[in-house]
C-alpha cells in the first residue's frame, strides 16, 4: 500500500465531493474547501495523535450517486455513516483497504447488487449496518468470520436463501437484525450459543418451524422479534427463563396453543402476540407483569374465564401498562366496572369485534391518559357514557357498529384534543350536540346510519378544518346553508338518505378538495349551481332521488377526474353535456328525468333544433284547440291495440314470447343469424347453465346472448331470476339487458356486449395486464354496482355469485356486475334468505356454504376475496391452498410485513419495497380482510367499501 497522509485524504474527499455533483447550495459545496483544513470541514473527524482523518459522518445530506472508490485511500478511518442518503450502484471493492474501520454505517440508502463477501477482510469491523437498501441475493456465509462483530443489521432488503449456521460463530454478537428480507428456512440453533446477544429481529420473513426452546440459553437477551413468519408451534416456555427479556414480538406467526403460565415470572414490557391462533382464557397472571407496558392480543381465538373479562380486572395491578390491545377475539363477555381501575398511563385500548355485550361502564371515564378508544363492531347497549369527558387527551373514540341508544352527550364537545370521532351503525336518536363546532381539532365526523333527528346545527359548518362528514341515512330535516362553503378542505361529504329541504347552496363550490360528495335521497329542490363545476377534485357525485329541476351545469365539463356520476329520479332538463368526463356516464347517470335530451349512448332523446321547437309550439296550440286530452286517450288505445295484435303475430310466427322491462324486440331467427347459428367462433363462454355468444344485430349493434340450458335443472327459474332481477335495474356498472327470448324450447337473453371481456381474462392471460391504479378502479366499480344492490334499491339483492368471470370491461375498462342468475331478493324487513343453490366455491361466505343462509353480507365476503385476488392474482381455489390454509389465511398471515410476497409481482418494480404504493396496496388487503370477516356481523358494509377504497385511490393519486 503506497504511503498516506492527511493530504491523501483531503484529495480523497475533494474527489468523492467532486464525484456526487453537488448542488452549489449544499453545505458542503463551500465548506469542503482546500483553503481550510480537512480536520474542520463539516462531518470530518481527525485523530489527535496523526491528525489523520478517523471518522467521516455525512448521514442525512440529501447526497446522491454512487460510492468513488478514493475513499478506500482514508487508510486510519474508524468509522464511517453514510445513513439516509441516496447513494447507489454496489459499494466498492477498495474500501477493503480501511483495515483500522469499526463502524460501518450505509443504512437508508439505495445499495444494490449483492452484499460483499469481502467484508470478512475488515478484522476490526464491530458494526455493520446495511439496512433498508436494495441489496439482493443470500447473506454471505463469510460474515461469520468477522470475528468482533457486534451489530449487524441487515433489515428491509430482498435477501433471500437461509440464515447462514456459521452465524453461531460470532460470540461477540449483540445485535443481529435481519428483519423484512425474504429469508426462508428454520432458524440455526447455533445462534442460540451466542451468550452476548441481545437483540434478536426475525420478522416479516418465510422462516419455517418451531420457536426452539434452545432461546432460554440467551441469558442476555432484552428484545425478541419473530413475528410475521411461517413459524408454527406454540411458546416454548424456557423464553421466560430468560431474567433480562423486555420485548416479545411474535405477531402473525401461525403459532397456536395457550400463553405460558411462565410469562408471569418475566418482566416484559411488552408482549405482542396478534395475529395468531392462540387459543383459551386470556390468563389472569398477566397481572403478574409489574413491568409491562404493552400487551397486544388481538385476532386469536382467546376467550374469557368468565362473561366479565377477569383478566382486564388482573391487569388492575400493571401500574405501567400504556396500550392494552384485545380485539378480533370470541370474548363474548361484558366490560368489568375494573377497566377504569387500569393504569392512569393507559393510552390505546381496543377492544373491537369481541362480541361485547351491556353497555359500557361509566368508569372508563378514570382512564384519563387515553389517546384512542375502539369499542367497534360488538354488541354494546346503552347509552354514550357521559363521564367521557374526563378523557380530555382523547384523540380518537370508535363506538361503530353497535346497538347503543340514547342522544350523544354534549359533554364530548368538551374533548378539545379529539380527531376522529365514529358512531355509525347504532341507534343513537335526538339531535346532533349544538355545540358540535367546540371541537375544533375534529377532522372525521361520522354519525351515519343512526336515528338523528332535528336539523344540523349551525356550528358544525365551523369545522373548517373538518376532512370527513358523513351523517347519511338518518332523519335529518332543514335546508343547507351558505355555511356549508366553510368547509374548505373537506375531502367527502356525505349528507344522503335524510330529509333536507330546499335548495343546494352555491357555496358549495368553494370546496375546492372534496372527491366525494353525496346529497342523494332527500327532498332537495331547485336548480343543480353551477358552482359545483369549480370542484376540481371531485371524483364522485350524487344528487339522485330529489326533486332537482333546471339543467345540467355545462360546467361540470371540467369535473376531469369525476368517474361517478348520478342525478337519476329527479326532474331535470335540457341537453346534457357531452364534454369531458361526461364520455364515460351512462343511461344510468341520468335515468327518470323527462326533460333530458342529449346523446343517445344515455338513452335520452335527441334534443330538438330551432325550427322544431317552433313546430311543436304550433302542434301545442292546434291540440290544445281539438282537445288533447280526447286525443291522448284515442291514441293510447290505438298502440295498445296494435301492441297485442303485433305480439300475437310474433308468437304465430315465431313461438317465441318477449320478457317484460326491456326496450327491444329480438326473434329467435335474428339472433339465430346475429350469432351465425351459434357458431364456436362466436363463443363467448361456457357456463354450468348456458353458453355465451356474441351476435351482431340487423341494425348493426354488437351484443352479447346469453343461452340457456334449457337441460341443465336450474336453467329455467335462472332465467326467470334474472329478468326479475334486471328488468328495473338502473346502475352503469350492472350489465345492461337489452332484450330477452324465451318459449319453451329456448330461453335467452340478449345483453350489452363489453369488447374487453371479463375481468378473469385480465387477471390471468399473458396478453393483458392491469396496473394498481386500473384494478382499484375496477374494483370501485364493482364496490358501486353492489352498494346499489344492497341499500339503493326498495328491494335489497344479494347477487350470490361475485367472482372475476362475473365482471365484464367495456372498451374503457369499465367493470360492469353481470350473471344474476342465483341472485336473491330480500323482502320487505328480511335480512337474510335460506337457499339450496350455491355460488363458486371458494368465493362464498362460511354461513352461505354452511346454511344456506344469504344476506348482503355474503355478498361482502365474496367481494373481499376478490379483492384479494385481484391484487394477489391468486385464485381461491389454487392447489396450495389445502386443509386450513386459504387464501384469506394465507394473507392475513402475511400481513402487513411480507405483502410484497402476496400480491401480484407485476404490480410492484424491483425497488418498490417500501412506497406510497406499497402502503395503499397494505391498505386494499386490510379492506379485503374486513370485507370477509368469518363472523357476517364483522363484516364492513359496501357504503364503508366505496368510502375506503375512494380514500385508498385518493392517497395513491395525491
Amino acid at each position: 500500500m503506497a504511503t498516506t497522509n492527511i493530504t491523501t485524504d483531503q484529495s480523497s474527499l475533494l474527489t468523492f465531493k467532486a464525484h456526487i455533483n453537488l448542488d452549489p447550495s449544499h453545505i458542503l459545496s463551500k465548506n469542503w474547501s482546500v483553503s481550510t483544513s480537512v480536520c474542520i470541514w463539516i462531518g470530518v473527524t481527525c485523530g489527535l495523535r496523526h491528525r489523520r482523518v478517523t471518522a467521516l459522518d455525512i448521514s442525512s445530506m440529501n447526497l446522491t450517486r454512487k460510492i468513488p472508490s478514493q475513499l478506500g485511500n482514508l487508510s486510519f478511518l474508524v468509522s464511517i455513516n453514510l445513513n439516509r442518503n441516496y447513494f447507489h450502484g454496489s459499494i466498492p471493492q477498495e474500501l477493503i483497504q480501511l483495515q483500522r474501520l469499526k463502524i460501518m454505517n450505509f443504512s437508508f440508502n439505495n445499495f444494490r447488487g449483492e452484499i460483499p463477501s469481502w467484508l470478512h477482510f475488515l478484522p476490526k469491523l464491530q458494526v455493520l449496518n446495511l439496512r433498508e437498501n436494495s441489496f439482493t441475493g443470500f447473506i454471505p456465509p463469510s460474515l461469520s468470520n468477522i470475528s468482533m462483530l457486534q451489530y449487524l443489521d441487515l433489515s428491509y432488503n430482498p435477501l433471500q436463501g437461509k440464515i447462514p449456521e456459521g452465524i453461531g460463530n460470532l460470540h461477540n454478537l449483540k445485535i443481529l437484525a435481519l428483519q423484512y428480507n425474504k429469508l426462508t428456512g428454520v432458524i440455526p440453533l447455533q445462534i442460540f450459543n451466542i451468550s452476548t446477544m441481545e437483540i434478536l429481529a426475525f420478522w416479516g420473513n418465510n422462516l419455517t418451524g418451531a420457536i426452539p426452546r434452545e432461546l432460554g440459553n440467551l441469558d442476555n437477551l432484552k428484545e425478541l422479534s419473530l413475528g410475521f413468519n411461517f413459524l408454527g408451534g406454540s411458546i416454548p416456555a424456557s423464553i421466560f427463563n430468560i431474567s433480562s427479556l423486555q420485548l416479545l414480538e411474535i405477531q402473525y406467526s401461525n403459532l397456536s396453543g395457550g400463553i405460558p403460565q411462565e410469562i408471569g415470572n418475566s418482566e416484559l414490557t411488552g408482549i405482542y402476540i396478534s395475529g395468531n391462533n392462540f387459543s383459551g382464557p386470556i390468563p389472569k397472571f398477566l397481572g403478574n407483569l409489574s413491568f409491562i407496558e404493552i400487551v397486544h392480543l388481538t385476532e386469536n381465538n382467546f376467550i374469557s374465564e368468565s362473561p366479565k373479562l377477569n383478566f382486564i380486572t388482573s391487569l388492575t395491578s400493571c401500574r405501567y401498562l400504556r396500550t392494552l390491545n384485545f380485539g378480533n377475539n370470541p370474548l363474548n363477555g361484558i366490560l368489568p366496572f375494573s377497566i377504569g381501575n387500569l393504569s392512569s398511563s393507559l393510552q390505546y385500548l381496543d377492544g373491537r369485534n369481541c362480541g361485547l355485550r351491556d353497555s359500557i361502564p361509566n368508569e372508563i371515564g378514570n382512564l384519563t391518559s387515553l389517546i384512542k378508544l375502539s369499542m367497534s363492531g360488538n354488541e354494546l347497549t346503552g347509552s354514550i357514557p357521559v363521564s367521557l369527558v374526563n378523557l380530555q387527551k382523547l384523540q380518537a373514540l370508535y363506538l361503530q357498529s353497535n346497538n347503543i341508544n340514547g342522544s350523544i352527550p354534549d359533554s364530548l364537545c368538551e374533548l378539545h384534543n379529539l380527531y376522529e370521532l365514529t358512531l355509525s351503525q347504532n341507534q343513537i336518536s335526538g339531535a346532533i350536540p349544538c355545540c358540535i363546532g367546540n371541537i375544533t381539532t375534529l377532522r372525521y365526523l361520522y354519525i351515519d346510519t343512526n336515528k338523528l333527528t332535528s336539523s344540523i346545527p349551525a356550528s358544525l359548518w365551523l369545522q373548517k378544518d373538518l376532512l370527513v362528514l358523513n351523517l347519511s341515512t338518518n332523519t335529518l330535516s332543514g335546508s343547507l346553508p351558505q355555511e356549508i362553503g366553510n368547509l374548505k378542505v373537506a375531502i367527502l361529504i356525505d349528507l344522503s338518505a335524510n330529509q333536507f329541504l330546499g335548495s343546494i347552496p352555491s357555496t358549495i363550490g368553494d370546496l375546492q378538495t372534496l372527491s366525494n360528495l353525496s346529497l342523494a335521497h332527500n327532498a332537495l329542490q331547485g336548480s343543480i349551481p353551477e358552482s359545483m363545476g369549480k370542484i376540481l377534485s371531485l371524483v364522485q357525485l350524487d344528487l339522485s332521488h330529489n326533486n332537482l329541476s333546471g339543467n345540467i351545469p355545462k360546467s361540470f365539463e371540467a369535473l376531469k377526474y369525476l368517474t361517478y356520476l348520478n342525478v337519476s329520479f329527479n326532474d331535470l332538463s335540457g341537453e346534457v353535456p357531452f364534454g369531458g368526463a361526461f364520455k364515460n356516464f351512462s343511461s344510468q347517470s341520468f335515468m327518470s328525468n323527462e326533460g333530458l335530451c342529449g346523446d343517445p349512448i344515455f338513452g335520452l332523446p335527441s334534443c330538438p333544433t330551432g325550427r322544431q321547437k317552433r313546430r311543436k309550439t304550433r302542434l301545442a296550440v292546434v291540440f290544445s284547440l281539438l282537445g288533447i286530452t280526447l286525443l291522448i286517450l284515442i291514441v293510447t288505445a290505438l298502440v295498445m291495440y296494435a301492441i297485442r295484435r303485433y305480439r300475437r303475430k310474433i308468437l304465430v310466427e315465431t313461438g317465441v314470447d318477449f320478457a317484460p322491462g326491456t326496450t327491444l324486440r329480438v326473434s329467435y331467427y335474428e339472433l339465430l343469424h346475429a350469432t351465425e347459428g351459434y357458431s364456436e367462433s362466436h363463443l363467448l363462454g361456457t357456463g354450468s347453465l348456458g353458453s355465451v355468444y356474441r351476435g351482431t344485430l340487423n341494425t348493426g349493434r354488437d351484443v352479447a346472448v346469453k343461452v340457456f340450458n334449457l337441460q341443465q335443472q336450474n336453467a329455467f327459474k335462472s332465467f326467470d331470476v334474472e329478468c326479475e332481477v334486471l328488468r328495473n335495474l338502473r346502475h352503469k356498472n350492472l350489465c345492461k339487458v337489452i332484450s330477452t327470448c324465451s318459449n319453451l324450447d329456448f330461453k335467452a337473453l340478449v345483453l350489452e356486449y363489453m369488447s374487453n371481456g371479463s375481468l378473469e381474462k385480465w387477471l390471468y392471460s399473458d396478453d393483458y395486464m392491469l396496473d394498481i391504479l386500473q384494478r382499484i378502479n375496477i374494483m370501485i366499480n364493482i364496490a358501486y354496482a353492489l352498494e346499489y344492490l344492497h341499500y339503493g334499491y326498495s328491494t335489497p339483492i344479494v347477487h350470490c355469485d361475485l367472482k372475476p368471470s362475473n365482471v365484464l370491461l367495456d372498451e374503457d375498462l369499465v367493470a360492469h356486475l353481470s350473471d344474476f342468475g342465483i341472485a336473491k331478493l330480500l323482502g320487505e324487513g328480511e335480512s337474510n334468505a335460506y337457499t339450496t343453490t350455491l355460488g363458486t366455491l371458494g368465493y362464498i361466505a362460511p354461513e352461505y356454504g354452511l346454511e344456506g343462509s344469504v344476506s348482503i353480507r355474503c355478498d361482502v365476503y365474496s367481494y373481499g376475496i376478490m379483492l384479494m385476488e385481484v391484487f394477489t392474482q391468486m385464485k381461491p381455489s389454487d392447489e396450495k391452498f389445502s386443509g386450513d390454509l386459504n387464501l384469506r389465511s394465507w394473507i392475513n398471515d402475511s400481513m402487513p410485513y411480507a405483502i410484497t410476497e402476496i400480491v401480484d409481482s407485476n404490480l410492484l418494480g424491483p425497488e418498490e419495497h417500501d412506497t406510497k404504493k406499497l402502503r395503499c396496496l397494505s391498505s386494499v388487503m386490510e379492506l379485503a380482510l374486513n370485507c370477509s370477516m368469518e363472523n357476517a356481523s364483522e363484516r364492513v358494509n359496501m357504503k364503508e367499501v366505496v368510502t375506503a377504497l375512494k380514500n385508498i385511490k385518493f392517497q395513491l393519486l395525491a
